[in-house]
């Protein structure tokens, strides 16, 4: 079982943007579990948030950019991928600016300072989702792809492919994030010189440099051009080779542009909301596809979710008590006794199952015609599941009674009928004191939640 994690103290960036040019301070705040990744526009009335979340991506031409309402936030694809990498499960993002800071380019900045802090681990277990069918994702009219397979772990790989000598078929990958912090967030964003001048003509890189981006050189300019790159990053010279970089930099590595590409995608990734088990391989991979497949895997997720949470029993195993055992515990008897076996018992969660059919006697008028298990003996059948769990933790449980005090949030998603079999899953929601005990309790049939409540009731002794 993995737990979620927030940051055990506030930790801030300042830098500017590199599209916007915006001087922009970046708080990052310890947050409760289960409160996600949010950022915050303490620069706005009314200090808006938006969650990082594939559903409000609303740009991806240069960079990734969330919004909802008037909370807008680009470039957010670095902190994301060292959030998505660290392990940070819930944290607010306070920005006085719409453009999280650029730094060298990379994600190292935000790597080292959050583990300077360190996580906080938290009591609520982090949502793993264990890809369970090959998944291949493409968009009309574009070569990029992303095949996601099924795998006990996380791995990625990215290839991308460029016209220029510097970089042409190149591919990275990741097999743990420990290697993240020394493999892929010290790699920088990078883009071509013809891509740069084009950004520059229509003023579109107003906080870029040789400092935060690393530039290919894939044609020369004219001495026009030459100019307006001095002027636009403030530059007493420039150097201009073809075939080198810009000012003749150094690659920190090799296949450095398929490592940041790499980058990138685990940012994007990271809006899918999810911790995701599987095998990934990426084929040019780019922000537009990348958060589109994000939002593809939070409603494939969607669709499944109700899979992740069904009980894993095997109901040809030999159950923990049977029924024989069960009358021993519980009071109730024929018409009553609403529960077969239990297959799963600890100190905190029960598993029990009850094998449904025509010859119950409720269903003789619960309808003629149209066989139905009444949801107040679904209802009570969970009861008697948490019971054992609830007696399980005296001596001499065939001395005490167990009573009803409270129903809450009962919801029926779908019928049970003859034929069924019915898996009740309950879980303490909190320790047992002076025999109150409150759980969360749900029945499964098929896979599929049927049944959900909150139950509380009381032992109290003969």
């Amino acid at each position: 079982m993995e737990f979620q994690h927030t940051i055990k103290n506030e930790v801030t960036f300042e830098g500017i943007g590199v599209h916007t040019a915006q001087q922009v301070k970046m708080r990052l705040l310890p947050a409760n579990e289960k409160f996600g990744i949010r950022f915050k526009r303490i620069d706005i009335e009314g200090e808006p948030e938006v969650k990082a979340l594939a559903d409000f991506v609303t740009d991806t031409q240069r960079s990734t950019t969330i919004e909802k309402g008037k909370a807008k936030v680009q470039t957010i694809e670095h902190i994301m991928a060292a959030l998505y990498a660290l392990g940070v499960d819930n944290v607010l993002i306070e920005m006085n600016g719409g453009e999280v800071p650029i730094y060298d380019g990379s994600a190292i900045e935000f790597v080292r300072e959050i583990k300077k802090i360190g996580l906080q681990k938290q009591t609520a277990e982090r949502e793993i989702f264990n890809l369970d069918n090959n998944i291949s994702f493409s968009l009309e009219n574009s070569s990029s792809e992303v095949i996601a397979l099924p795998f006990n772990g996380f791995k990625a790989s990215v290839n991308i492919k460029y016209p220029v000598q510097l970089i042409n078929n190149q591919m990275a990958k990741i097999s743990d994030f420990d290697e993240f912090e020394k493999e892929v967030a010290p790699a920088r964003t990078f883009c071509l010189l013809s891509e740069l001048m084009m950004l520059v003509k229509h003023n579109l890189v107003k906080g870029g440099n040789t400092q935060n981006a690393i530039v290919f050189v894939d044609e020369l300019i004219n001495e026009n051009e030459v100019n307006q790159l001095k002027n636009q990053f403030n530059l007493s010279d420039v150097e201009i080779e073809k075939n080198k970089l810009l000012n003749n930099e150094l690659l920190k590595f090799s296949n450095e542009p398929a490592r940041h590409k790499l980058l990138d995608f685990l940012g994007d990734l990271a809006l899918c909301g999810y911790k995701i088990n599987a095998r990934f391989f990426v084929d040019m991979p780019g922000h537009t596809i990348n958060t589109a497949f994000a939002k593809h895997i939070r409603s494939y997720i969607s669709q499944k979710k109700h899979l992740l949470q069904v009980p894993i029993i095997d109901l040809n195993s030999e159950p923990i008590f049977d029924i024989h055992q069960i009358e021993k515990m519980l009071p109730h008897r024929y018409p009553f006794l609403l529960v077969d076996k239990i297959m799963k018992l600890t100190d905190k969660e029960v598993v029990g199952v009850k094998n449904v059919t025509f010859n119950e006697e409720f269903f003789q008028g619960h309808f003629p015609g149209n066989a139905i298990m009444p949801g107040v003996l679904q209802i009570e059948a969970m009861a008697q599941t948490g019971g054992i769990l609830a007696l399980s933790t005296v001596e001499d449980p065939h001395n005490y009674w167990t009573f009803f005090l409270k129903i809450d949030q009962a919801k029926f998603k779908k019928p049970v009928r003859p034929g069924d079999t019915a898996i009740f899953e309950l879980k303490l929601l909190k320790p047992i004191r002076r025999g109150i005990v409150e759980m969360k309790a749900r029945t499964f049939v098929k896979n599929q939640l049927t049944t959900e409540a909150i139950l509380t009731a009381q032992i109290v002794k003969k």
